[in-house]
């Protein structure tokens, strides 16, 4: 058994160290360097591949359909590789007994000069996403790659999203194994918090990048029959006489600090409708409850319910709320440390239902810190959605805005996963299904971004946990809509 590197050049110090683990190994027939240009090979087994873009379509085109090994190693990462004991004599065994067309491993890290464990998640049938971490070593079969090019086709002429095209052509017939084995040393260069990094895919800089992943990934979607055309099914008529037009709902434990500054957001909206704002006390101890006790004889629009279950979550929360009496028309989501971007927010929500006939509006958010000052990147819009793709696209990224508003006839029908996480993005791809979604492009809502939000700087186990969860619910997505696709639903 034979191996191809692909490794990526880089300027720094760690590069020939790098090389040189992967050169010295038997196993190794060829390194192709891929560089911008001026990178001499250094070693007998090398070989220099210019290219603009390391994940260009051209350029996997062109070392897929060269390959003459068994397996094509892509070191995916920029950064140092240390590679383990036996590691490529391990990858490659794993890989031949499980016949498996990619393969890849848990790691160690080294951050700011720590060594850490860095175990990974399993690969599933919905980890579609473009960000699934497959560490710095992705390896494929040769075999699976000839299988998958055929029936798939090659790689489009993209700049970088070639790679994830590969992986998911060769992902729909061959098995993905995750290697529970940590059979190599990453160091890591990029040390930001992971809170830090969940808005990267909506910079505006990358919005070229974006596009290229949506075309993939919708491709892929047609390829394994997921994919949805653009047809939707029309909003039922509303049989059920409610309280009020719109209710702002405000899930909350333990936010003493922040929740007053939301209900009054709240209840300063300026509508043409009656509304209110239920607010659900997950049995908070830091004092929420009584201050919350105080609002609602303040203001008799505040309904503050504390829940008879101390089992919920967020989604939960959220249910107590929609099943309630007092619940609206329109469910309007308000987090319990962000407020509202103006005084018509709610009114601009509900007008967006009257415009179109949509299960669920989401608008869009700036980013502050806790004294609600403007922070990096700013405004996040979501404008990859489109009516024509957005359903489609939504399972390829891990989130679709703020603020969320449904048709509470509507969301009744199905509820909310009772989680923290993940609770808001279930219900909308579960929606989007079947109906249109409308779009706010316009920053509407504030989202603080402090210390105590619950993704500010997750440890590596539960950021696992949570992107195991989101590719859990698109596995689901998936398979009900491959079953819809066949029924002619």
């Amino acid at each position: 058994m034979c191996l191809t590197v692909v490794l990526p050049h880089s300027p720094q110090n760690y590069f020939e160290r790098t090389l040189r683990e992967f050169s010295s190994s038997p196993l190794v027939q060829k390194v192709i360097v891929v560089n911008n240009g001026g990178c001499a090979a250094s070693h007998h087994k090398c070989e220099s591949v210019q290219a603009n873009s390391f994940t260009a379509g051209a350029l996997i085109n062109q070392i897929t359909k060269r390959l003459d090994t068994d397996y094509l190693l892509f070191v995916n990462q920029a950064q140092e590789i240390t590679l383990g004991q036996a590691a490529l004599e391990r990858f490659i065994d794993i890989a031949r007994q499980t016949g498996t067309g990619l393969a890849y491993s848990d790691f160690y890290e080294v951050k700011n000069s720590a060594r850490a464990e860095h175990p990974l998640n399993d690969y599933q049938f919905g980890s579609i996403r473009d960000n699934f971490d497959f560490g710095a070593l992705m390896l494929f079969s040769t075999a699976a790659i000839r299988e998958a090019t055929p029936k798939y086709g090659s790689c489009p002429e993209v700049q970088w999203a070639g790679l994830y095209d590969l992986r998911l052509k060769v992902s729909i017939d061959r098995l993905v194994f995750h290697i529970q084995e940590l059979l190599y040393t990453k160091t890591e260069t990029d040390v930001r918090k992971s809170g830090d990094k969940l808005f990267d895919y909506v910079d505006p800089r990358n919005q070229i990048v974006q596009k290229e992943m949506e075309l993939v990934a919708a491709q892929h979607l047609k390829n394994i029959d997921a994919y949805l055309a653009p047809r939707f099914k029309p909003i039922p008529p509303s049989t059920t006489n409610f309280p009020v037009e719109a209710s702002v709902i405000i899930p909350v434990r333990n936010r003493v600090k922040t929740v007053a500054d939301a209900v009054q957001s709240a209840l300063k909206q300026k509508a043409d409708f009656s509304f209110n704002v239920v607010v659900v006390d997950n049995h908070s101890t830091d004092g929420t409850t009584d201050l919350l006790a105080k609002l609602a004889q303040q203001d008799q629009r505040v309904k503050h319910v504390v829940p008879p279950r101390h089992d919920l979550g967020i989604g939960g929360c959220w249910n107590e709320a929609l099943l309630s009496a007092h619940c609206g028309k329109f469910a309007v989501q308000l987090d319990s440390d962000d407020i509202y971007s103006n005084e018509r927010t709610l009114q601009k929500v509900v007008s967006e239902f009257a415009r179109g006939d949509f299960a669920m509006v989401i608008g869009s958010y700036r980013l502050g810190n806790f004294d609600l000052q403007e922070i990096p990147p700013g405004v996040i819009d979501h404008r990859e959605w489109t009516p024509e793709n957005g359903r489609n696209n939504a399972l390829r990224i891990n989130g679709l805005g703020a603020p969320r508003a449904f048709r509470t006839e509507l969301v009744r029908k199905y509820l909310l996963p009772n989680v923290s996480y993940g609770e808001d993005y279930a219900i909308a791809l579960r929606l989007s299904r079947e109906y249109q979604i409308g779009r706010i492009y316009e920053p509407i809502y504030l989202c603080r971004r402090w210390e105590g939000n619950t993704d500010a700087a997750l440890p590596i186990e539960k950021l696992n946990r949570h992107d195991l969860y989101k590719d859990r619910l698109r596995t689901i997505e998936i398979m009900a809509r491959q079953r819809m696709n066949r029924e002619g639903k």
